[in-house]
């Protein structure tokens, strides 16, 4: 029974020790609570700290003083400051420090009050960082700013055991209406010239696009006048081979025909000699003539006419007599013509 009164009596005390973190235990009991993420340390005559783990630990009453001190990440507000960016825009800023105490003992004797010093020390830090941003940087981005903050802070507590885990901005605003209205203004100027400059870049591209264009287009067309061109040429070279295969041929088959005339003028067994291929050609040179002719009398002119001698025109043998024939009958239709017309159209 006296166990049960006593066990009774060792838990209201440890209750009713609870205290703020990091101060000394107002009423000093035998026992005390350490709760889970919290960390105590025990002084003995004000020396000698010991380190209490979370549970029920021994708390002897003048002996011991007690402080405890919050392991957990917690975060203190910033309130709104007022401050000057890097372009002397006055503006407010609030935000709120996350912290966590990773080293107790420094936490507890290395600075009197850490939670308040924490405040200050972002505090200051917030104005001193907002400093070096300029207004349009820190709206652009704001994580930069945190970043800053963060690494400024951390390096300044870390002296106490403290490890600053991130700086969150909340609010920032020009400080009164009359700047945030120049600010509008500004920002407005800028979006102006910032379409300006599209603009002027997208006539850019377009006149780039239309010059691109145009280059393509007259090298296209020195393409094909190129392409034409040697076409019009392989096809002159085309034609002047064939009409030199064409020449070639007809002059081979004139040969086997002046040798094949000149093998039947010439006496049976005997080779042709000159005599004989020379008039063979006379032959098929008479031949070709008398075709002329045949065509020229077919035809539907009737005013052909031969003019000169047979000598003047290098014609003798069977091809003068031909002409001379021609000739005298184109003298007499001639003559006709004229009597006809001196007797009045009748023809004597």
């Amino acid at each position: 029974m006296n166990s049960v009164i006593l066990r009774r009596s060792i838990l209201r005390t440890a209750t009713k020790a609870k205290l703020p973190p990091g101060r000394p235990l107002a009423q000093r009991t035998f026992v005390t609570i350490i709760e889970q993420g919290r960390e105590g340390w025990r002084l003995s005559l004000g020396r000698d700290p010991v380190r209490l783990s979370p549970g029920l630990n021994i708390n002897i009453p003048l002996y011991h003083s007690l402080l405890t001190i919050d392991l957990r990440e917690t975060s203190v507000t910033i309130p709104d400051l007022p401050g000057y960016t890097a372009d002397n825009v006055p503006i407010r800023c609030s935000g709120s420090l996350f912290y966590r105490i990773v080293d107790g003992y420094k936490a507890c004797f290395a600075v009197s009050d850490v939670e308040a010093n924490i405040k200050n020390t972002g505090t200051s830090a917030v104005r001193s960082v907002l400093g070096t941003f300029t207004y349009d940087q820190v709206i652009s981005d704001r994580n930069e700013l945190n970043n800053r903050l963060n690494q400024v802070i951390g390096s300044s507590i870390s002296n106490w055991g403290v490890e600053c885990t991130r700086f969150e901005v909340q609010s920032f605003q020009p400080a009164n209406r009359e700047v945030e209205r120049q600010l509008e203004l500004q920002m407005e100027a800028e979006r102006n010239r910032r379409k300006q400059m599209l603009d002027t870049q997208a006539q850019i591209n377009i006149a780039e696009g239309q010059k691109q264009r145009v280059i393509l287009e007259s090298e296209g067309h020195l393409s094909a006048k190129s392409n034409e061109a040697d076409a019009a040429f392989k096809t002159v070279v085309r034609e002047a081979e064939a009409r030199k295969e064409q020449a070639l041929m007809e002059a081979s088959a004139l040969a086997q025909q002046i040798t094949a005339l000149a093998d039947a003028i010439s006496e049976p067994g005997s080779a042709p000699g000159p005599a004989e291929r020379k008039q063979a050609l006379n032959a098929l040179v008479e031949l070709r003539r008398l075709e002329q002719l045949g065509a020229i009398a077919g035809g539907t002119g009737n005013s052909t006419y031969f003019f000169g001698d047979r000598a003047a025109l290098g014609l003798t043998g069977p091809a003068g007599e031909a002409f001379n024939i021609d000739y005298a009958e184109q003298v007499k239709s001639g003559m006709a013509k004229t009597r006809k017309n001196d007797v009045g159209g009748v023809l004597v």
